[in-house]
Parts: structure tokens; C-alpha cells; sequence
């Protein structure tokens, strides 16, 4: 169970306005309605086997090695204070959350400088997977020898800082487009907009399945893929009994065309034997419906909303932002590269999430009490 330790000293403010950000001497003040009484505190977090000091904040030099996180300045003072302030006057704080938020844990991202497409990756598209089976046997060969590598991360420093906002009472809303389940392994439930690859779903009859037990069917009709990944995790990678996979520097698998053309067999609905997929909004599909009237309506109707490492280039992500700014929200942003709404959103902090916000916490009075 999480334990935040907090030592107290009081220092009581006043804040009224109207919701909308002002600037002062270089310095924005984030006004709301109502009032707000605040007390500094000084606090750390801890989980089990993770700490959470602000000593130790930043992202796993192995992590930086690999270029993975892109590259930032630590986070000033000013801009601590400022996401401080964002926090500790918020009342009904919608949080959205990206890959930059993950990559901080070893899961590359997309678009950032250092991120898959600068390799030359392109993600599978909805049509892709949908229409040609030859797509959905590379996509679901890749997947599979990259599951356990992909499994083994770990929340980071954002994940477990959100967790505490929220047990703290300092977060109304997050929803995140990661699709890796860290936050909740952290501890916290978001709405999850581009769904989860920890499920898989029947294409024709809607029925879904765990991907643990799907990653077992696997298993059971590619017994040989199971040897050949071992071969890459001992040090035979490439060779023809390794079926030519290589591990990317950005952390996909690489696997020789003709072994998952040949060799690779996907199992089918235990229902209806249609077509099995992971259930993610893959690029080129729709968000459903009813997700996405429910995450545009809390948008809306909050007083504050906050992105956490999102380049916002999804139009899912970017629509969210902006009806939040045009109904009169707070808005900021904290990302390391820029984002598509930078022209219009008032506070942007070039930050790694992971670094900042445990300072943040660090500051004052968001903590939650030790249990």
C-alpha cells in the first residue's frame, strides 16, 4: 500500500477569479471561482521495492542510453510552482495522459525525436489488420515475442505521483491514450481512450478474452516460437533458430519475414471463430461512440485540465483539450516536444512528467495523509 509521510506547517491563502489564467510579472496565477485554503507540507511517497525522493527523480540511465526519454532540462522552480498552483486551486482537475508519461518506464513512444517513427517504424493500421490476414500473422508475431519484454515494465515516477493526487482528492478525472495499463498498476483506474492490449476481442461476435490466456493459445500452436524466443533472450538473436528475431533499439522485435509468413498461426474466437484482436483503437479506427461522448462531456464540465506527456496529435486527444479551453477551463501542458495545442493552451511546461511531478508534491499541501 502506498505511504506518504507529511510533516505540516500552515500557510493559509485566499484565491478568488473567475476561471481563467492571469499574468503577473512573468508568472502566471491560475484563478477559479470560490476560495481555496491551502497548508505547505513536505512529503515523500513510497511503495514497496520503489522510491519516490526527489533525489532518485529521473528517468533509468539505461533508459537514457537507449534514447528512449528524450532529452530535458530538469523542471525549474517557476514551473513547479505554477503546476503547484494548477493542483492546489482545482477543484474538478481533468488529467490526460500519453506516451510520454510511459517512456519514462521503457516503452517507446511514437512521434517524440527519438520515438519508433524515427526509425522508420509505421504502426499497423484498423484497415491493415481488418482486411489482410498476411497483417494480422506479422502484427500478432511481433506482439507475442515482444509480450514478456513489454509486461516487464514497471510504473515510473508520474504513475505513482498521479496515484497519490488521486487518493489526495486532487484529481476528479484522468484518462490516458497509453494503452499499457501502468496507472493501473499504480494504483489508479483511468478511462482508458485507446482501450488496453491486456484484453483481446472477438471482431464478429464481441466476445473477449484476457491476453494472458490469449498469449497461452499462442503458445500452444506456436510451440516452436516459444523456444525461438528464449534463443533471443540468451543471446542467439537473428540466427535461424532464433526464426531471425532482433530486439530494436526502441524495443520491438524484429522478426525475419519468412518464419511469421510461413510458420506463425493465429488462434480464432472460442465462440464464433472469427478474427481475434487486441483491443485498442489501432490508427485508422474510430473511438466508440459512447467512450467518446463520455470523455467529451467531463472535458466540458471541468474547472482545470491537464496533459501529461501528449503531443495531442491524435484528434481523440486534441478535440478533448480544446473543448475544455473553449468552455472555459484552466488548460496546460507538460511535454517535452511540442504539441498541437500549444497555439491556444496557456501554460506549457517543457518537462519530463516523471520529474516534476513528485516535485510538485513535494511542495505542499496535495499529499495524503500516512494510513
Amino acid at each position: 500500500m502506498m505511504r506518504v509521510l507529511a510533516s505540516v506547517a500552515t500557510d493559509s491563502f485566499w484565491l478568488h477569479g473567475m476561471g481563467h489564467p492571469s499574468w503577473s510579472k512573468g508568472r502566471m496565477v491560475v484563478l477559479f471561482k470560490g476560495c481555496a485554503r491551502s497548508v505547505k507540507t513536505a512529503c515523500r511517497i513510497s511503495v514497496p521495492g520503489i522510491s519516490l525522493g526527489t533525489e532518485s527523480i529521473g528517468p533509468p540511465m539505461f533508459l537514457k542510453d537507449k534514447k528512449i526519454v528524450p532529452d530535458a532540462d530538469p523542471p525549474n522552480k517557476e514551473d513547479i510552482h505554477k503546476l503547484y498552483q494548477l493542483f492546489d486551486q482545482s477543484s474538478k482537475l481533468t488529467i490526460l495522459t500519453g506516451a510520454g508519461v510511459s517512456t519514462e518506464c521503457g516503452i517507446p513512444d511514437y512521434r517524440s525525436p527519438n520515438g519508433a517513427y524515427s526509425s522508420g517504424f509505421r504502426p499497423i493500421t484498423h484497415q491493415e489488420f481488418v482486411r489482410h490476414s498476411r497483417a494480422r500473422r506479422r502484427y500478432w508475431a511481433r506482439s507475442y515475442a515482444g509480450w514478456r519484454r513489454f509486461t516487464a515494465a514497471q510504473p515510473g515516477p508520474a504513475h505513482i505521483a498521479l496515484a497519490s493526487l488521486e487518493k489526495a482528492g486532487r484529481i476528479d478525472f484522468m484518462i490516458t491514450q497509453n494503452v499499457d495499463r501502468l496507472h493501473h498498476h499504480a494504483g489508479s483506474n483511468p478511462l482508458e481512450l485507446h482501450g488496453t492490449v491486456y484484453s483481446v476481442v472477438c471482431l464478429d461476435c464481441g466476445f473477449s478474452v484476457p491476453r494472458d490466456s490469449f498469449q497461452d493459445q499462442l503458445k500452444a500452436i506456436n510451440s516452436k516460437w516459444a523456444e525461438a524466443i528464449e534463443n533471443v533472450d540468451h543471446g542467439n538473436p537473428g540466427s535461424d533458430k532464433s526464426f531471425g528475431m532482433k530486439v530494436r533499439p526502441d524495443g520491438d522485435i524484429e522478426i525475419d519475414e519468412k518464419f511469421w509468413e510461413e510458420d506463425f498461426h493465429i488462434p480464432t474466437c472460442q465462440r464464433c471463430d472469427g478474427v481475434l484482436k487486441p483491443d485498442v483503437i489501432f490508427f485508422g479506427d474510430n473511438i466508440p461512440k459512447e467512450r467518446a461522448d463520455k470523455v467529451m462531456k467531463i472535458a466540458k464540465g471541468c474547472d482545470a485540465f491537464l496533459v501529461l506527456g501528449s503531443s495531442l496529435m491524435t484528434m481523440s486527444a486534441f478535440r478533448l483539450v480544446r473543448a475544455a479551453h473553449e468552455a472555459g477551463a484552466v488548460t496546460a501542458i507538460v511535454n517535452i516536444g511540442e504539441t498541437r495545442a500549444d497555439d491556444f493552451v496557456p501554460l506549457k511546461i517543457r518537462a519530463r512528467v516523471g520529474e516534476i511531478l513528485p516535485r510538485v508534491l513535494d511542495m505542499g499541501s496535495l499529499s495524503v495523509p500516512a494510513s
